[in-house]
């Protein structure tokens, strides 16, 4: 397994719509473009910045597919193809070997409280489904309810397709406990953005994350400051971030719908609204969304000097 092209900074690709709010395929390569322009390492596609659980399985394919036409193999390609339902998310796994995507992803299954040995069971499936292709947990129980527990992450790792985790957990020990159990030939990712200088010292290999391909500068300068023992000057630009991502918040309109507007009005690319019933941005969140920018612009020319 070459570890060298998990680490890094992968942006949590975001759903791009048109104004009907269908997928819209041309917007799709004009992201991928601009965050490979970027210096990103990778992408990771079709998870809970994709707005997964709102699409269909032939949507999510295309999804992929202009992805990886469009970034023409300069960078890695993560594919999350997780449902709640084993067979779709197999459809998706194969789907993904075929195109060429360096690895496949999945969250276990939501709603249902399923015991280890079934949540096992289902990702073995999904890796079976793509046999030759690299298998990545997403591990994030405060949204799917199911946490992965470290018996369950040492029995999975008797696949010989798992190369590790994608941990949103917040505390920062599961990222120590994942390296531990996994050693040094396997990946761990930081999943919660607002901790990335702290899940890189902390063993992760590289990050994924959801506000990334708004503000790619800031993660990749973390990464790079962290790797080069900077670490002062790392904590600071993240805390510059994590001021960014709570302004965010703060609008009425979802997350994402708030990314991609600062996207359309800083990078000149237009992805689309958020699917309903995610809620789209107000007029009362566009003065927050100019500040925003400014904010991201600010933290940009910190993280240069």
């Amino acid at each position: 397994m070459n570890i060298e092209k998990y680490s890094g900074i992968i942006p949590a690709f975001y759903a791009c719509y048109d104004n009907n709010s269908e997928v819209n395929p041309e917007a799709v390569r004009d992201l991928t473009k601009h965050l490979v322009s970027k210096g990103i390492k990778g992408l990771y596609v079709g998870g809970s910045s994709g707005e997964c659980i709102y699409q269909s399985v032939s949507e999510r394919k295309t999804t992929l597919e202009n992805v990886i036409e469009a970034c023409e193999g300069k960078i890695t390609v993560i594919a999350h193809v997780a449902c709640n339902n084993t067979k779709d998310s197999m459809e998706l796994a194969a789907h993904a070997q075929s195109v060429g995507a360096d690895a496949i992803a999945a969250i276990p299954p939501i709603y249902f409280h399923l015991p280890d040995h079934a949540v096992a069971q289902y990702w073995n499936d999904i890796s079976s489904a793509a046999p030759d292709t690299d298998f990545i947990i997403y591990n994030i129980p405060q949204l799917a309810g199911i946490a992965l527990t470290p018996s369950l992450y040492k029995t999975m790792l008797e696949n010989p397709r798992v190369i590790g985790v994608k941990n949103s957990s917040m505390p920062v020990l599961d990222i120590a406990n994942f390296r531990s159990i996994g050693g040094n030939d396997r990946v761990v990712f930081n999943g919660p953005d607002e901790q990335l200088a702290s899940g890189l010292i902390a063993g992760a290999n590289g990050g994924i994350g959801g506000t990334y391909a708004v503000m790619p500068e800031l993660y990749t300068a973390i990464f790079d400051l962290i790797g080069s023992g900077n670490i002062e000057k790392a904590a600071h630009i993240q805390t510059l971030a994590t001021e960014i991502i709570f302004a965010m918040c703060s609008c009425t309109g979802n997350l994402y719908a708030v990314m991609k507007e600062i996207i359309r009005q800083r990078d000149g690319i237009d992805c689309g609204g958020v699917r309903k019933p995610l809620a789209a941005i107000t007029e009362a969140d566009m003065p927050v969304i100019s500040k925003c920018i400014t904010m991201i612009n600010e933290a940009v020319k910190a993280a240069v000097h």
